[in-house]
């Protein structure tokens, strides 16, 4: 099962997006749907989807939070045609990197689709030696040069994990002096992600537009992210939770879909008011929920 499961938030484009990234891609799949009805945001569309092997969510749940680059995506590529047919479909005109030859990589383009979401394609010569498609962290703002105390971080709580290949910045090398590592590589639980500090001063930071789902096998693993995790009390609601990094997560269990959409429409509804007023999840309580208890 994969542990991190990446996740984005659109307006109301949620399975559109989804039907389209999976378009493009290999061994990519709709793997399910999902409504809840009655929320704050009114009715929220959730879509289970499969790029390149690698399981994504998403919803459709209001105009509350914006893409931004603190969180891209990395494709690698084999051949500059496959840059160039992902470039074609993904770039909107909004280009942070041009398609060209870069120090690191022989064609490269880091890209802002339709949606708002950002991509980097890149060529490279061991293809075998990368997951297909990585997310990509960028520190910048009041947590420029922490990136690789998250990286660290990451790995003491998730098990399984490494810290792979780190670059440094060398010195007057970036911009801004915060900025510790250009490079960073860290595998959770299988689940490869890339981690960098911003050299060129960026301010956006992580909201919760892509969050990170961990798939919690029972409450006690719930209650073990849950402490390791959240760092903001504010922003917790229905699992979710902010770290000392400003990054959002979702605590839940690997089955969520079945323990808020099991049973009749009745003890389904009161599932669902049970969940949305609760901080972290406490799946006893939704079970009694569902049962009127």
């Amino acid at each position: 099962m994969q542990k991190i499961v990446p996740h984005l938030w659109f307006d109301n484009k949620a399975l559109e997006a989804a039907e389209f990234y999976v378009s493009i891609f290999e061994n990519s799949r709709i793997i399910n749907t999902t409504k809840i009805t009655d929320t704050p945001s009114g009715d929220s569309e959730m879509v289970d989807f499969q790029l390149a092997n690698i399981k994504f969510s998403a919803i459709s749940a209001g105009p509350y939070f914006k893409f931004n680059p603190s969180v891209s995506l990395m494709v690698v590529c084999d051949s500059k045609e496959e840059v160039d047919r992902l470039y074609k479909s993904l770039s909107s005109g909004t280009d942070l990197m041009p398609l060209d030859e870069y120090p690191f990589s022989k064609y490269y383009a880091w890209v802002e689709d339709k949606y708002g979401l950002s991509w980097q394609l890149m060529l490279v010569d061991n293809i075998e030696q990368h997951q297909k498609i990585s997310p990509v962290l960028l520190f910048a703002g009041d947590v420029c040069g922490r990136a690789e105390e998250a990286i660290d971080y990451y790995v003491s709580i998730f098990k399984q994990s490494n810290k792979g290949f780190v670059n440094h910045y060398a010195e007057g090398e970036a911009n801004d002096k915060r900025a510790r590592i250009n490079y960073g590589e860290v595998d959770l639980n299988g689940n490869k992600f890339i981690v960098m500090d911003h050299g060129y001063g960026g301010d956006f930071t992580f909201n919760e537009s892509f969050s990170f789902m961990v798939l919690c096998k029972n409450q006690e693993e719930i209650d073990y992210f849950w402490d390791k995790l959240s760092f903001v009390p504010e922003a917790e609601q229905c699992g979710w939770v902010k770290d000392q990094f400003g990054l959002s997560w979702q605590i839940v269990p690997y089955n969520m879909n079945e323990v808020l959409m099991e049973g009749t429409e009745e003890e389904k509804k009161r599932v669902t008011e049970a969940f949305l007023i609760m901080k972290k999840l406490d799946l006893k309580a939704l079970d009694n929920a569902r049962l009127e208890i």
